[in-house]
């Protein structure tokens, strides 16, 4: 359900930026957090605002973002070359020709932000207010820009390029959010200029032209790691790691079991009921949802899952996309599943590969099966009659049906359909040489000996 907002909303993402310390040919702001795009991250935030219009700025790699944001009504406007954040803005005036409302400008490099924080940013704004800046304290101001106040109104905002030294001292640092009535941004755009240490285009020049006016404008703060950016790998696995750390603690408050979270990774999507059981080192891709009573055992990879109530996961087990498993199904250490539907009860315990199968209720599985899934050009459905026993080491040839009740002997290589309650047996005859063994030990010794 989106968020009421007291004036029209709309958002400008700027992505414009090098991303060379990446050093990657994937735009900086589509590398995944939880398995998603960290653009992707912001936007959905976003979209619960239900802004009016939405404008990224980008710079190379523009048809690597418009295919990640098709489908969510967003522009792509593009800055080229980049003369910093005032100018990528301008960049967005033509999509939003015609808008007169709130502008909420955003970093597609800062993708966990709040729609929370969003919303107190965009209600900032009344009849005293022009603008809002969002800023925060880190542990280590470094390089950011300061924000110089008197209570929660801004006085100043400096680039640390610019800074005194008196002004590198303030602890209070600026985010680069900011939210801005559509008629004062365009025109406060056009009164920036270059003229500073990079000879850039900075967009917190508005806010001193504004101040200049004798207008106000207030300083919203958050916390450091909801505004944290992603620049290099290194932050990238920082933002990952407070993402997954989050995730955790909601998860152990929603009534899950994380016997050592540290070691447990979810997807952004991953769904757990309470009284879910997760061992250590489990690693969930996306689309996977767990009923409640599920016990995912050590170092298990489970994604595009469903399971059910009750249901026993590892350790070791590899569940990929399209495995759905009914109630008290079972799968075990080293069995891998594929596009493979199990009933109620249904278990492959040891050492299986089942892809493109339908497992009956109570089916029990034998160690070493396999479905022979695969001819090198096409895909062929197995199925697995309710309550039927597949023996250890078996290889049941796709397309084959076993019916209900029925067994396959220890061994066998099932090319045929087999009827309901029957044994299927494949295995030549066992026959013995009395003594050979013995012979032949004796003849390898005696050669070995020349």
């Amino acid at each position: 359900m989106g968020v009421t907002n007291p004036a029209p909303l709309a958002a400008i993402i700027l992505a414009a930026g090098q991303g060379t310390r990446m050093k990657s040919s994937l735009h900086k702001v589509l590398h995944p957090i939880a398995h998603k795009p960290m653009v992707l991250h912001l936007l959905d935030s976003l979209a619960a605002l239900a802004p009016e219009r939405s404008v990224i700025v980008v710079g190379k790699a523009r048809e690597q973002v418009e295919a990640a944001v098709a489908g969510r009504n967003i522009a792509v406007a593009v800055q080229s070359p980049q003369l910093g954040t005032g100018h990528a803005v301008q960049q967005a005036e033509a999509a939003l020709a015609g808008f007169n409302g709130t502008i909420l400008v955003l970093y597609g490099d800062a993708p966990l932000v709040s729609t929370a924080t969003m919303q107190r940013l965009a209600a900032a704004l009344d009849d005293g207010t022009a603008a809002a800046v969002l800023a925060f304290r880190p542990e280590a101001p470094g390089a950011y820009g300061r924000v110089i106040t008197d209570g929660d109104r801004v006085l100043k905002m400096v680039e640390f390029k610019d800074a005194s030294l008196e002004e590198r001292a303030v602890p209070l640092c600026n985010s680069g959010l900011l939210a801005v009535r559509s008629a004062d941004l365009w025109p406060l755009l056009a009164r920036v200029t270059n003229d500073n240490a990079a000879g850039e285009y900075y967009l917190p020049d508005i806010i001193t032209h504004l101040i200049a006016d004798g207008r106000t404008a207030r300083v919203i703060e958050t916390a450091a790691d909801e505004v944290a950016g992603v620049n290099s790998r290194s932050e990238l696995a920082a933002l990952e790691a407070q993402w997954q750390h989050a995730r955790r603690a909601q998860a152990m408050a929603d009534g899950v079991t994380l016997t050592d979270p540290a070691s447990v990774f979810f997807a952004h999507d991953t769904e757990v009921a309470a009284d879910v059981s997760i061992e250590p080192n489990v690693v969930f891709g996306p689309g996977v949802r767990i009923a409640s009573g599920a016990r995912i055992r050590a170092h298990s990879h489970i994604e595009g899952a469903d399971i059910g109530e009750n249901c026993e996961i590892g350790p070791f087990a590899r569940l990929r996309p399209g495995t759905v498993l009914a109630a008290k199904a079972k799968i075990g250490n080293f069995v891998e599943t594929k596009n493979a539907a199990f009933g109620p009860g249904a278990k492959a315990n040891h050492l299986s590969y089942i892809g493109d199968a339908n497992v009956g209720a109570a089916a029990n599985i034998g160690a070493g099966t396999i479905t022979c899934n695969y001819d090198g050009f096409f895909k062929y459905r197995t199925s697995i009659g309710a309550g039927a026993f597949i023996g250890s080491n078996s290889a049941l040839v796709a397309p084959v049906s076993i019916g209900d009740g029925a067994i396959v002997g220890a061994g066998s290589t099932i090319t045929a359909d087999v009827p309901a309650d029957a044994l299927a047996l494949v295995r030549p005859a066992q026959s013995h040489k009395p003594g050979w063994a013995a012979r032949f030990r004796a003849a390898m010794q005696a050669k070995k000996a020349r």
